[in-house]
This record gives C-alpha cells, structure tokens and sequence, in this order.
C-alpha cells in the first residue's frame, strides 16, 4: 500500500511538472526548433565548412576538431556547465556548480520562458557547443589534437560559463548594468574570436608551406556548409526571446537582411578590388554580417540591420584584406580561417552599433521592463533629450566588450599554459608535413583508380598528390609554362620496408598521372622522392606527355634500385625476384635526362 502511494504521488507530481498553467506548448515548440537549428549549425554546419575549407590533407582533422567539441561541451553542459552560467551566485560573475541531470529539475519550468527548463538547457547547448568549435577554426591544421581534447572543457569551465553568467544570468553583474546581448555577440562571438586568436598565438603557426597555400579541398561543401550556418541562424537569433512571439519574427528578418547585406558588400569590394568574386569572400561576408546583428537582432528596427550589414561587410573586409598584411601582430598571429576578423572584430561592432540603433520599444518588449534609464540606444536618447541615458547605454556595452575581451586572453593564455606543461600544443613538422594520415591514420579522399590488393600494407609510406611548390620551382612562374611535380612519396622506415611494396608505390604513382590533364605541348613533368633522409628529383621535358610521364617512371625505378644497391637493404619477400623490372609500360620511352640528387633532412 506504502508503495502503490508513493508511485500515486510520484505520478502526479511528473503530472503536474509537464502540465503546469504556465507550460505553452506553442512555445516549448518552437523553442525545441530553434535550439535544434542552433545545433546544426555546428552539427554538419561548421563541420562542412570547415571539412571543405580546410586543406585535403587537414579535412578529416577539421571536422573532427568540431565534432569532438560538440560532443564534450555537451557532457560538461549537463554535468556542471549549465549551472554555472545560468544557476545560483557563487560569485557576481559565476554561478555555483551543478548537474542538469535529475528529472525533477528538468521538468520544472525555465527561469526564463513558459516551457520546461530540459528545453532551456537543449537551447543554450547550441549556444555553449558552436563557441569552441568557432575557437577551432583559428586552430586548424596544427594543433595537437590531445591539446585540443584537454582544451575544450577547460575553456568551457572557467571561460565561457564565467562570460554567460556575467551577461545573461539574471545575477550577472553586467547583466544588472543592462548591457544589451540579444543573442549572444558577446558571449559567443567575440569571446570564440578573442579566444581563438590568443589561442593561436600560443599554439604557434601551421608550417609555412601551408601558411602560403591553404586552398579549400572542397568549395562547394564549404558554401553548402555555410548556407546550414546561414539558415540555422533563424533559431540562433530568432530563439533568444523564448517565445514564439513578434520579437522572434523581427529577430529572424533582421537577421537575414543584415546578413544579406554584409555578403553583398563584402562581394562588391571583392570585385572593385580585387578584380574578382570569391567564394570564401562570399562565406565571409555572410558571417560578419549574421555576427554583427546577433546583439540587436530583435531590437533594432530593419533599416538599421542595413547600416548594420553595410558596416559589418566594409570594415572586417579592409582589416582582414588590408591591415591583415600591414600590422605585425595580425601578420604574426597564424588565424587560419580569420576567426579574429569574422566573430571578434565583427561582434564588436554588433555590440557598439546595438547600444547607438536600439530601440525603446522593441527593448522593452524583449527585457519586459518599463521605461527607466537603461536598454536605449544613443540615436534615440538624442532624438528624446535623454542624452545621459544614451551615453549611459554606450558606456555598458564598451564596459561589456572589454570585459569578455580581458576574461578570454587572460584565462585562455593560462589554460595554454597550462596544457602544455603535459603535452605540446602544436604538432611536430615531420606531423605537420603529413597531416591527417599521421594524426588520424585515415585520408579523406581515396582515388578509386588505386590499384593493388585491398589488404596490401603500406607502413610507414607516405604518398601525397600535389601540384607545382611554386616555392621549389621559381621558375615555373616566371617562364609561364604548365609543370606538374607529380608525386612526393616518403619511405621513412628504409630498412625494414619491403622492396615490392615500395616498387608498387612507384608504379601506381606512374599510372595515376596518367589522368592528369597535362596534354599542353609545354608541359613539364617532374617527381620528387624522399628515400630515408636522402632527396631525389626526376625532371622530364622533352617529348609528348606520356613519354615524358614514362621517362619519369624509368628514372624513378633506377632510383629505387641504386637507393636498395647502396644501403645494402635485405629481400625479406622471398617470393619476389631480386631484379627491379617495368615490364608494365607498353609506351616509348624517350631518353632518360640526368638524376639530380641532394641531401635534405625531412
């Protein structure tokens, strides 16, 4: 009987929790959508964008950077996170530590909006998960990914709750002052770009090959990467109300012409000069534009989000194309995918614009306040005679900037610091020249004309496609011709690699540049091969293509066999016969030119 009444009383209580007068569905609702478009905009979103920006060699890096960081904020979300930036004081800038876990907590109601507080935690995951991700793209193609496994739950506790509590918690001390953060131009966006770029201050440079050249491996996956960010943002901004309510609605469209007008902007200085559209300009553009408007997204009237995305398309487009190159600190400081530029300098604007474009009204819509000194923007306490108020206004937003600015490169430096007591920060440049195959153990494009058995074992061999290094070859920009350095293989385990796989290598690289499309008449052929430490050219440049192509091969067989001859390497395959034979090419093969050879360390 004990038991049947505590079930009784058990049921009721879960009863009234999903059923309470305050609960709208209407609004839990939308509310679950839009934290649902928050979360694809990271989940594939980011990782997209990032996977088709990124180098070929870094793809599978890029996206794992992203993936690892969604999923560990949202472990440390529930576990302390949510509770730290939304739950009681512990301090006026942090809240006490807790889980998010227990039913009863989740099912009672929000502190803010009419649904249950497990959608409220859902929705400000989004929010919490796409920062660090956002920090990885000023990371990209160097860092230690185990620095990065130790790095994204230590920026999340002691860096991001502190500035969600500080500026959103109702006991947050900026919050009290009244800063104006529609959705999150501080907390997120210049947080994740201060952070990024003193993160990557710390962690070093990429190599300086792919300093020079970092060109997208996949355009199109990296504009349908950022169209997903682009549209996810109607939840981003249009989900800060927690209603589903008319500020939404005016979130949402202002959001989009903001956003709209930026990427256009940003499109035409591209044109006038640079000469060209880009696609990456397009990305950029888009971003500074959806990043100025998320302070004031729902505040501000329409023609404002206008000037908004005209200024966030003009000012991050000449620091990032113009400054970038001109001020030592930006030229040192190795951003890959200009976080600094898109999320930092881009929501500073936001929040400076925000506090001159506010609008009484429509802030005391958002913030249910009546009329007082606070949430009005300079514009419109000049135009009411409340000057003092407006500037009061300005005053709180830059005292809000600078205050997520100083918390980020303070606490991101220590936790640096901190990590690389234990491991490196950045890869090692033997790591560095490799990328995903050494960091990973898996490439993210296989060419399906590969030929040979699917369980044949490549150790510790290295074959990567490349076109011309305009660094090693100066001369193929100044003669204006067509060349080709085909193949760069590294055999870095000599002596107990198997002659026959490092002979199938060879010849599958000979094969594969057949399909190149290298029929000009001036075409040049060249071949690098890394034997050990030793470094061998083969240069072809008389004939037709697959002459030249067949002169490459022969070169490279005669390499390999004066390589095995002098290091005295043993046969450890005895079904293979000791001679080194090509009775696989069929086609002519023109004179052999002369094996250039020189020592080089890898």
């Amino acid at each position: 009987m004990q038991i049947l009444e505590k079930c009784k009383t058990a049921e009721e209580k879960d009863k009234r929790n999903c059923t309470a007068a305050e609960l709208n569905n209407g609004d839990n609702a939308w509310q679950l959508t839009a934290a649902t478009l928050v979360a694809l905009q990271s989940i594939p979103g980011l990782v997209m964008l990032y996977g088709g920006m990124a180098k070929k060699k870094w793809a599978i890096n890029s996206c794992l950077m992203a993936v690892y960081a969604f999923a560990a904020t949202l472990i440390c979300w529930v576990g302390w996170g949510y509770q730290m930036s939304f739950g009681d004081k512990l301090f006026d800038f942090w809240g006490k530590p807790g889980v998010a876990l227990d039913d009863n907590f989740l099912l009672g109601q929000a502190f803010l909006g009419n649904f249950p507080t497990a959608t409220m935690v859902w929705f400000q995951f989004g929010f919490a998960a796409i920062t660090p991700v956002l920090i990885g793209g000023a990371l990209l193609g160097r860092m230690n990914f185990v620095a990065w496994v130790a790095f994204v739950p230590l920026w999340h506790t002691f860096s991001y709750t502190v500035g969600a509590f500080s500026v959103w918690g109702p006991n947050g001390w900026v919050a009290k002052m009244g800063v104006i953060d529609f959705a999150g131009g501080f907390v997120i966006h210049l947080s994740s770009g201060v952070a990024g770029f003193t993160a990557a201050y710390w962690v070093g440079p990429r190599s300086d090959k792919d300093r020079k050249r970092f060109e997208a491996n996949n355009v199109p996956m990296m504009v349908a990467g950022a169209g997903l960010v682009w549209i996810g943002w109607t939840g981003f901004n249009g989900g800060a109300p927690y209603a589903a309510s008319a500020v939404a609605s005016l979130a949402v469209i202002n959001t989009h012409v903001c956003a709209a007008t930026s990427l256009l902007t940003w499109l035409v200085l591209d044109i006038c000069i640079c000469g060209k559209a880009s696609a990456s300009g397009v990305v950029n553009g888009m971003i500074t534009g959806l990043v100025c408007i998320t302070p004031a997204a729902g505040v501000v009237q329409c023609w404002a989000a206008i000037l908004m995305g005209l200024i966030s398309g003009s000012l991050p487009w000449y620091t990032l194309m113009v400054l970038q190159n001109n001020i030592s600190l930006l030229k040192h400081v190795d951003d890959t995918f200009a976080i600094f530029h898109t999320h930092a300098l881009a929501g500073t604007l936001g929040g400076i614009l925000t506090g001159l474009f506010a609008v009484p009204k429509l802030t005391r819509l958002f913030y249910a306040v009546p009329g007082s000194e606070k949430y009005i923007g300079l514009a419109y306490a000049l135009r009411a005679g409340r000057t003092s108020a407006g500037l009061r206004q300005m005053g709180v937003q830059l005292i809000g900037i600078l205050f997520i600015a100083c918390l980020n490169i303070v606490v991101t430096s220590l936790i640096c610091l901190f990590i690389r007591v234990f491991v490196p920060l950045r890869l090692s440049e033997e790591v560095l020249a490799i990328g995903d195959e050494e960091v990973h153990g898996e490439v993210a494009y296989v060419l399906s004309n590969d030929i040979g058995d699917d369980d044949q074992s490549f150790e510790n061999c290295k074959v990567l496609n490349s076109v011309y290094d305009v660094d090693e070859f100066p001369s193929v920009v100044s003669n204006n011709s067509t060349s080709y350095e085909l193949y760069r293989m590294d055999i870095n385990s000599h002596k107990h690699q198997k002659r026959r796989n490092v002979i199938f290598l060879i010849i599958m690289c000979y094969y594969r540049s057949q399909l190149l499309n290298a029929d000009s008449p001036k075409a040049r052929v060249k071949a690098t091969i890394h034997l050990g430490s030793e470094t061998y050219f083969a240069d072809a440049n008389k004939g037709i293509i697959s002459e030249q192509l067949s002169s490459v091969k022969e070169q490279s067989m005669s390499i390999l066999k004066d390589f095995i001859t002098k290091h005295n390497i043993p046969n450890d395959d005895p079904d293979e016969p000791d001679e080194i034979s090509s009775e696989d090419d069929d086609d002519e093969i023109s004179p052999n030119p002369p094996v250039k050879k020189s020592k080089k360390r890898q």
